[in-house]
């Protein structure tokens, strides 16, 4: 195994536009699972955790920019991030246990791409913009543009994401996060939920709805969050509303769950966020 260890953003670009089938090393959880499988013989790897400017926290009056390799563990204890985006402080901390969410990185849970990543509904509820960039370009992607199925992105060869933007939005009305596993730690999502609902002169001002695990990639539930919009919340609009849940979510039978089980939770979880 050949090992690349930039230390800085620059050098780092540089050396994977020089050896882009290199695999990006952040915090290595999901690294070390293939590492020890042997996936990985013969690979060179592009080791990044030297690259400290991908390691901050920036805050301005609109927004807030979140490193690439800011840890799962850093946003639970950032007074500014556990103000303004609670949902994604709370999945942070249902990512394993200590040990991984002190290694996890916010820009290799993204480029891990996995469908049951417990950020990425509270991340497109917040519109995140994913900051990609190479040794020719930086360029911003909306969060949910970033994905392109299982284990997939959209980052073209030679690019490396350097940065997750969060705009500050409004005080919600109401907001709600929810991961369903097979235990209450340490387990992988059956269904992961995150919502934000605006009421303005007793009616919905705006909603966004987005799961994970239910589909190739995060999911916002657009029909959901149509119908909802200009309503009046009452018990029967949320029975409605739930019932569009299907047309927004494809999920499978697989080892943790099933289709079945996965809209049915799907479905209580919307119903009780807008109850």
């Amino acid at each position: 195994m050949e090992l690349l260890r930039p230390a800085s953003a620059h050098e780092a670009l540089q050396a994977y536009a020089e050896r882009p089938e290199a695999l990006p090393l952040a915090g290595g959880t999901d690294f070390m699972v293939a590492w020890n499988m042997g996936l990985l013989n013969g690979r060179a790897v592009l080791d990044l955790s030297a690259v400290e400017e991908w390691a901050r926290v920036r805050v301005s009056t609109s927004a807030a920019r979140l490193g690439a390799l800011v840890t799962h563990a850093r946003i639970q204890e950032h007074p500014i991030l556990r103000k303004q985006f609670p949902l994604l402080v709370e999945a942070c901390a249902t990512v394993g246990a200590a040990q991984i969410q002190n290694r996890g990185t916010i820009g290799g849970n993204i480029a891990n791409a996995s469908p049951a990543g417990d950020s990425f509904p509270p991340l497109a509820v917040y519109d995140a913009v994913v900051i990609v960039s190479s040794a020719a370009a930086r360029r911003r992607v909306p969060l949910l543009d970033i994905f392109a199925g299982v284990k997939k992105t959209t980052l073209a060869k030679g690019e490396l994401i350097e940065a997750v933007e969060l705009p500050y939005a409004p005080a919600p009305s109401r907001q709600f996060f929810r991961k369903i596993g097979t235990r209450a730690a340490q387990a992988i999502s059956k269904t992961v939920g995150a919502g934000l609902l605006w009421i303005h002169a007793g009616k919905v001002a705006d909603c966004r709805i987005a799961f994970g695990s239910v589909a190739p990639t995060v999911r916002r539930l657009r029909t959901v969050e149509d119908f909802v919009r200009g309503k009046r919340l009452t018990p029967r609009l949320a029975g409605e509303a739930a019932a569009l849940v299907e047309r927004d979510i494809s999920p499978i039978d697989d080892l943790r769950s099933t289709r079945r089980y996965r809209l049915a939770v799907t479905a209580n979880l919307v119903r009780q966020f807008l109850s």
